[in-house]
């Protein structure tokens, strides 16, 4: 088809890219107008070749780890090359999920632009001007230029720097467009929310109460100090030492969308009880995981918004 949805993922992350699925397809009512892909980063073996070797992150040069929650982060320039540079896509992160059409956004109309996203909230957004590349729209015709095993090469050689790179600012800025934040809504959930994106590692609902398995940043333009100390204490004591443990997400709704969307995903076969077992016994998914199913209700039936009927009824 010439519009599809791309999901990028790794080990870690594949529970959240099958729940993604899920909801992209539950809340379109387009569905036979574009297809669902999910990119796994273990499909493509130059990133596997690199582990352990020193690539640029922020001006800082860090171990490239394949067993980091984020290993698969470049992924998500790769659509235009799977397609041959053709047609368009809309590519997103494995902890964002829709809450409304998707083809709204797949199909609109980008002024010429090669790229739609959002900014970044916080600091890099604010200083650097970052963009967010977690959910894009891309047209494939004028992208011809990416290559993401070259790219990912030039972090080696310290030619490219991962953070530009993510933040799009290696690309011609006329050439990308901005859509509305809410079509990547970060740990927001209200009924305007198109797209949930649960940024905030340290809270996704699915990971509460497991070890910390991702890396902080190690550059901290508002108070440098921090960055020293997280260089030490990766130095010292390994890559994920000290880092505690996943919170439970502050906004109960959230975590009882995603589980709502996660039991109709066993309900209908999509996943099995036998595979949350398996991830959770890896560590990838809560270990409370059948409690918190068994406690959240079912969600409104689709196309209705989940949050058009409370999820969790305030006290």
């Amino acid at each position: 088809m010439d519009h599809s949805v791309f999901i990028q993922t790794n080990h870690k992350q594949i529970t959240g890219a099958y729940v993604a699925e899920h909801a992209i397809r539950r809340y379109s009512q387009h569905n036979d107008k574009f297809d669902v892909h999910i990119i796994e980063k273990k499909d493509y073996p130059y990133f596997d070749k690199r582990e352990g070797q020193l690539y640029l992150r922020d001006g800082v040069k860090r171990k490239w780890l394949n067993d980091d929650l984020q290993s698969f982060t470049l992924t998500r320039f790769m659509p235009p090359e799977l397609t041959g540079y053709k047609g368009r896509s809309v590519v997103i992160d494995p902890d964002i999920f829709a809450a409304s059409d998707v083809w709204d956004l797949l199909s609109r109309d980008m002024q010429g632009k090669a790229v739609m996203c959002r900014p970044r909230s916080g600091s890099k957004g604010i200083i650097d001007r970052c963009l967010a590349s977690s959910v894009m729209l891309l047209d494939h015709e004028k992208l011809t230029h990416w290559n993401v095993e070259q790219w990912f090469d030039e972090l080696f050689s310290f030619k490219r720097d991962y953070m530009p790179w993510i933040c799009l600012k290696y690309e011609d800025r006329e050439t990308i467009g901005l859509f509305e934040n809410q079509w990547n809504d970060f740990d927001k959930f209200t009924t305007e929310t198109r797209m949930l994106h649960t940024t905030r590692r340290k809270t996704q609902p699915w990971k509460a109460g497991l070890p910390i398995d991702w890396r902080p940043a190690e550059k901290f333009r508002l108070f440098p100090p921090v960055a020293w100390l997280m260089r030490a204490r990766r130095r010292f004591f390994g890559e994920y030492a000290l880092l505690g443990h996943y919170k439970v997400h502050p906004d109960p709704n959230q975590e009882a969308f995603f589980f709502g969307l996660l039991k109709e995903c066993i309900n209908e076969g999509k996943v099995s009880e036998a595979f949350v077992r398996e991830q959770m016994a890896q560590n990838h998914v809560r270990h409370d995981a059948f409690e918190v199913l068994d406690r959240t209700p079912d969600l409104p039936p689709a196309p209705t918004h989940p949050l058009s009927v409370p999820l969790v009824k305030a006290a």
